[in-house]
């Protein structure tokens, strides 16, 4: 999730993600893309001049922090986390809608408890069911979200975090997990027989698999760094995700110093991608600041994701396409705030997406719905 992903409260997340992370340093590359500046008139009210892949756009939501919005297998259904507190809560919890449905005045069912912060929650294949993260079992409080140590930005990792089945009602069917850790950000793969998900069970934040009942738990990522966020390729056999690889002796203190309270910096992150038992693993992205919610293109040969690469001060973050072979990399979004979390349906005709856009200069983001082309 940050990023995981996305992943927190993202009223605070996000707007400090786009404001504490210019303070970080940027990496000097070439940028292969255009300006940074933004487009400056709206088509369609929604949708910049820049933005050819959006032949449409429909705005979900109206208020309050709303993300990491995923479709049902059949595209009926959206789930999605959002911390507004018109809608009664007082951190992330789980929201249910149609694919046709918008939320302006009236607020969508809940189908999480209620209880603790809950993250990344997915649908299973009977389109009954869905996976989500929940800390509620630690304490039904909403927890802290600490957002800055020693003046940098960070993430918090809960380790009261679990994942659990919920039927559409908000019945908790199933526990998946129980290990000491973080154990959030499941997703499930296209074929509907495996879920993918990150875990601190190991000592340090890694991927791992198991079946869709929770049975025949792997570890597939290795290296020390945070790896999250991930994703099945289309056919099931890839898996796209987001990681922070430390290298120095600096680096690697600072990284560990943090996870050992429970916290991660997300500011220099890059996409990596491997086969779906973690071998062929390798580096996609070399572009500096964080790159992030990656998600496969239909076709299986593009990734969509968020980055902040071409930044000067570290927002605004935008959607960039680019091929697996690390090629053709593509601004998608021309915002000057935030474009993040992108998921493209099933059928891959619709990509919904959160943004800051048309939220008159507030801090509220919301989810959007485009109509795809190539």
């Amino acid at each position: 999730m940050p990023f995981i992903y996305i992943k927190m409260k993202l009223n605070s997340l996000l707007c400090l993600f786009i404001i504490m992370i210019s303070v970080s340093c940027k990496n000097d590359k070439s940028k292969s893309t255009d300006s940074v500046s933004g487009a400056t008139e709206w088509v369609d009210s929604l949708i910049y001049p820049e933005e050819v892949h959006f032949k449409s756009i429909r705005q979900v939501t109206f208020g309050g922090d709303n993300a990491e919005a995923y479709w049902s297998f059949d595209d009926q259904q959206i789930i999605f986390q959002s911390n507004n507190k018109a809608w009664g809560v007082n951190c992330d919890q789980m929201f249910l809608m149609s694919a046709d449905d918008t939320f302006d005045s009236i607020a969508p069912p809940m189908i999480s408890t209620g209880l603790g912060r809950t993250t990344c929650a997915y649908f299973l294949p009977d389109g009954e069911h869905f996976i989500y993260g929940s800390t509620h079992l630690g304490d039904e409080a909403c927890p802290e979200t600490p957002l800055r140590k020693n003046g940098k930005y960070i993430w918090p990792i809960y380790d009261s975090y679990d994942i659990f089945v919920a039927d559409l009602e908000g019945n908790i069917v199933n526990q998946l997990t129980n290990e000491v850790g973080y154990d959030a950000e499941p997703t499930v793969s296209p074929q509907g027989d495996k879920i993918v998900f990150t875990s601190t069970r190991n000592g340090d934040i890694d991927l791992y698999t198991m079946n869709i009942d929770g049975s025949d738990v792997k570890q597939i990522t290795f290296e020390l760094g945070y790896d999250g966020g991930a994703f099945f390729s289309p056919d099931g056999t890839k898996i796209i995700f987001r990681s922070s690889r430390p290298k120095t002796e600096a680096e690697i203190k600072e990284y560990q110093d943090l996870l050992n309270e429970g916290l991660v910096q997300p500011t220099e992150m890059e996409l990596y991608i491997c086969d779906a038992d973690g071998s062929n693993l390798r580096q996609l992205t070399n572009l500096g600041g964080a790159n992030w919610s990656p998600f496969f293109h239909p076709s299986g040969e593009k990734i969509l994701f968020s980055s902040n690469f071409e930044a000067e001060r570290g927002f605004p973050f935008n959607l960039y396409l680019i091929d697996l072979d690390g090629k053709n990399l593509e601004r998608v979004t021309h915002g000057k705030t935030f474009d993040a979390f992108p998921v493209f349906s099933n059928d891959g005709k619709k990509l919904i997406f959160s943004s800051n856009r048309n939220n008159g200069g507030g801090r509220d983001t919301n989810l959007f719905i485009a109509e795809w082309q190539d």
